[in-house]
């Protein structure tokens, strides 16, 4: 399935997305389309021939729960809505807690990293064929950014991607800015990974800028692409010809002018790092022979032939639309008594960590977990004024830092639509804002959003406030 080049298409820059020459396809943020009718833009685009992906943020694959019903219906739906011929998803957990750990259910708000461990692996491979059978179409998976890694790992990055296709039949999606940002924050070699991985199974490529601050590098998908991140691209494109590569921007938009240069030298990338005409070295083969290294290598599996092993990835799966059951390569073995459990503790111990303010679990860098809880109130701060712009504009200056004091006690529980509306009642409870005129807008606000429900304690208060200030 050849897909070409292609950009990340948002709401702010549609017009843009559109005027721009050159651009076989574009890539939506599911959770951001409705089931049943799309944005007009991408209609049109639909019908000028342009591809149109689904990129799912939410589903969380890598957690400890089995994949939503729900959302993985509505997933299916979009794709089916889109004609797309796959969809794609992340390899990461986005929320903790629940029934596996009988405590309060946490959502990060953000793709945190699964551990490279055995545990964590058999979940997520079940947790990929769960959704591959919900699925109309193929799947694809992206490795994320990372700004912490989990003690006692047992694979590494490309091991472990190596042995979820060949489990799986999974495809790939390759983001190389991940890859350049886990090099500076994780020190982890972007070629030994792209050796290691297998790179037949790539179904498509990510690049998108970042920022490095104080030695830690930020995906913030708002600033241009670097040199550093096309010298992946680079590295990528010296071993495989991947079927497509997709630009991603997600804030920041600049003028299409600039998104078409920035293309142009994702295209000039790649054409200079062709490797020349003619037979090349067996890279697939290099990996299935090259064995684990380090002290700590595991052991090849008997059940998926090795970590490094590459037999499922050249069956990744056909690109039509007749589902995605046909990408695997083999019948695994369910997952073992207790995994889920010790996955569900480990993933729920780090996530109230960065969220509740718990203490950090054994082994981890306690100032990387420290840049990470930053990291995920600040994002969750510009989501909320995204999806609620009404209250930075009511609170002004104050927003984010009223905002950021509500985070450090109050962790998400839901989507930031209701975060939202928990953070306006959370400023009305407790007196603010201080100018009348805005309490009042806050109030009404609020108000009107919260829906005909049994009236709460914050309820009852907040709607005395609102009959003081009527008075008034």
């Amino acid at each position: 399935m050849e897909l070409g080049m292609g950009i990340g298409w948002r709401p702010e820059i549609a017009a843009e997305v559109e005027a721009l020459s050159g651009v076989d396809w574009v890539e939506a943020v599911a959770e951001n389309l409705c089931d049943d009718h799309l944005p007009g833009s991408l209609a049109r685009l639909r019908e000028r021939g342009v591809t149109v992906v689904p990129h799912g943020v939410a589903l969380g694959l890598g957690g400890a729960d089995r994949p939503d019903p729900g959302r993985l219906a509505a997933l299916a739906a979009r794709a089916e809505l889109l004609g797309s011929p796959l969809v794609t998803e992340h390899i990461a957990f986005v929320r903790a807690g629940g029934p596996l750990t009988a405590s309060p259910r946490l959502e990060a708000g953000h793709l945190l990293p699964v551990p490279r461990t055995r545990d964590a692996l058999d979940v997520l491979c079940e947790n990929v064929r769960i959704a591959q059978d919900s699925l109309p179409v193929p799947l694809a998976l992206e490795n994320i950014a990372a700004l912490i890694t989990w003690p006692d790992e047992e694979l590494t990055e490309g091991q472990f991607l190596a042995e979820l296709v060949e489990r799986t039949g999974v495809r790939l999606l390759i983001d190389v800015a991940n890859l350049h940002t886990n090099h500076v924050n994780l020190g982890q070699d972007p070629a030994k990974a792209l050796d290691e991985l297998p790179v037949e199974a790539i179904a498509y490529v990510h690049v998108a800028g970042g920022v490095e601050k104080n030695g830690v590098w930020h995906d913030t998908h708002a600033h241009p692409v670097s040199p550093p991140v096309l010298d992946v691209l680079a590295e990528l494109r010296s071993r495989v010809d991947p079927p497509g590569v997709l630009l991603e921007r997600d804030d920041a938009f600049p003028p299409g002018a600039e998104l078409a240069g920035e293309l142009d030298a994702i295209r000039a990338t790649l054409r200079k790092a062709a490797p020349p005409a003619g037979p090349g070295p067996d890279r697939a083969a290099r990996r299935r022979t090259a064995p684990p290294t380090g002290p700590d290598a595991p052991p090849a599996s008997d059940e998926s032939g090795g970590s490094g092993g590459s037999g499922g990835s050249g069956g990744s799966g056909s690109s039509g639309s007749s589902g995605s059951s046909g990408d695997r390569t083999g019948v695994a073995a369910p997952v073992p008594a207790g995994t889920r459990d010790r996955t569900a503790v480990a993933q729920a111990a780090l996530l109230s960590a960065l969220v509740a303010g718990t203490p950090a679990p054994e082994g981890f860098d306690h100032r990387r977990l420290r840049v990470q809880s930053r990291a995920l109130a600040t994002k969750r701060a510009d989501v909320v004024a995204k999806v609620a712009p009404e209250l930075p504009e009511i609170l002004g200056d104050g927003y984010r830092a009223a905002f950021l004091a509500y985070a450090r006690s109050r962790p998400m529980s839901g989507g930031y639509r209701r975060d939202a509306l928990a953070f306006a009642e959370h400023v009305l409870v407790a007196g603010g804002p201080a100018d009348p005129a805005a309490r009042r807008r806050l109030t009404y606000w609020w108000q009107d959003r919260s829906g005909a429900r049994p009236p709460r304690r914050a309820t009852r208060l907040v709607r005395a406030a609102r009959a003081v200030l009527v008075r008034r």
